[in-house]
């Protein structure tokens, strides 16, 4: 974590001390919380501002727990009883801690490897951080940490002698990326795919693309983009986007042509295994590559991995070693085994049309299993499509791939309607209540069934699968 005197917080934050903080400007402040309850002795505490809180209100306290050093906003008078407590003042607290984040990533030498995009980007993060920890010292986002907080916190929380940082950048408007990216600064920048989340904010998947393309701006000079290059929308938007000086764009994905691309695909209910051919050529890196998580899509998002392996100097081995003992994060097609010994797919931590039918794609390729069921939730965010948007995801699900289909949600209904339309209404049931559709599974669900079971985060799926569990 950062460690810093109160004097060099000052310089890297803008702030201006106050009698106090110049008192004891010499000593050293050990972190920085942004959340009172986790305040441990001799912090940096930032009071952040919303709609329904204010910070400000526990600087007094925070100093009680054993505060080190608070900021305080310039346009707020400082309470009397806070007067002799070392304050940096700052125009806001907000852009202040920002400001430290970035300034102390500049100061750190680390390499810094971003990562964004509609799908995948949580297990993109976690694969190639297990990557790169097969040769460095490694700090990566943990959480849902991804934002205009939670990334300057997750620099701050590194410490001095780390190597490589891998940071996912989420966002869900125009100028979100391009702020992460300016404070991040990533060597390496990954856009792992344009789906259809956050419609809602953006109008269209091309205004999906562009948002996605300003972590393009934030590559320091000579940095390398790895964009996926079976998304037509970033092969095309990537020429428009603000490149820094000498940046490189590679391409990764399933298709042919690419920078890094895939092939001898075997996908298991568990794993997933691959080979690598590289810069277009047919020379492959050697051997096989194995992931501890199933589909398709997922060796696309583990090409991104092996690719920024490969750029920062390991070796095959380094990377296959890396990649084969890599931990997910939860509820990314995470394999469950139920009550009674049938196979769940936990894909429950979010949904959108892209993910949802990489999903179901997923289902149909397995083999081995009785009978095949799709448990399917509302997908949120969506704008004004989402009923057409749902409907049509029903549609796709092919009857012969597809034994059962269930759904959950106002929306989901719309699922349940194009499903019906191929897969014939006796194979599809829409529940009101998740209570209902969980006692409905355990009822029918045969010990050799494999259940996937997804949906947006605000629908909560995963208590569907505990159920299952139990």
């Amino acid at each position: 974590m950062i460690k810093r005197t109160i004097a060099e917080l000052a310089m890297m934050c803008g702030g201006e001390p106050n009698a106090a903080a110049e008192a004891e400007r010499d000593r050293t402040v050990n972190g920085v919380a942004t959340d009172s309850r986790g305040l441990t002795e001799g912090r940096l505490f930032v009071p952040l501002t919303g709609e329904r809180f204010d910070g400000h209100e526990y600087v007094e306290s925070c100093f009680g727990r054993g505060a080190a050093l608070a900021l305080w906003s310039q346009d707020r008078p400082v309470p009397e009883q806070l007067a002799q407590r070392p304050l940096l003042i700052v125009r806001d607290t907000l852009e202040a801690l920002q400001k430290l984040a970035r300034a102390y990533r500049l100061e750190l030498q680390v390499k810094v490897v971003g990562i964004t995009g509609s799908n995948g980007k949580t297990t993109t993060k976690d694969l190639t951080a297990a990557v790169l920890a097969a040769a460095y010292r490694v700090h990566k986002t943990e959480g849902n940490l991804n934002n205009h907080i939670g990334l300057p916190l997750t620099i701050l929380r590194m410490d001095e002698d780390a190597e490589c940082a891998v940071l996912e950048m989420g966002m869900s408007g125009f100028g979100e990326i391009e702020l992460l990216a300016a404070i991040a600064l990533p060597d390496i920048a990954v856009v792992t795919n344009i789906g259809d989340a956050h419609l809602l904010q953006l109008g269209s998947r091309e205004g999906i693309a562009k948002a996605k393309l300003e972590i393009a701006s934030g590559l320091r000079p000579g940095g390398t983009i790895l964009i996926n290059g079976d998304e037509p929308l970033l092969t095309v938007g990537i020429r428009d986007a603000k490149l820094s000086e000498g940046a490189d764009v590679q391409t990764f994905g399933l298709g042919e042509g690419h920078d890094w691309s895939a092939g001898s695909i075997a996908v298991g209910a568990k794993e997933s295994a691959f080979t690598v051919k590289a810069d277009g050529s047919t020379a492959r890196l050697g051997g096989a590559f194995k992931i501890p998580v199933p589909g398709r899509h997922n060796v696309s998002n583990a090409l991104a991995a092996v690719a920024v392996g490969a750029l920062l100097g390991l070796t095959d081995d380094q990377i296959r070693s890396g990649l084969s003992g890599a931990k997910l994060t939860g509820m990314r097609i995470e394999t469950v085994t139920a009550h009674n010994g049938a196979t769940i797919l936990n894909d429950a931590y979010n949904a959108n049309p892209t993910a949802v039918r990489a999903a179901i794609a997923l289902v149909a390729e397995l083999t081995g299993f009785g009978r095949k069921w799709l448990v399917l939730a509302d997908m949120l965010e969506l704008g004004p499509e989402e009923e057409k948007l749902h409907y049509d995801t029903g549609a796709a699900i092919s009857p012969d791939t597809v034994d059962r289909v269930l759904t959950f949600g106002t929306l989901a209904r719309h699922i349940a309607e194009g499903a019906s339309a191929g897969l014939g209404a006796e194979r599809v049931v829409h529940f009101d209540g998740k209570a209902e559709l969980a006692a409905y599974l355990r009822e029918h669900v045969a010990a050799d069934d494999l259940v996937l079971v997804k949906g947006s985060r605000g629908m909560r799926m995963e208590e569907i699968v505990q159920f299952m569990a139990r």
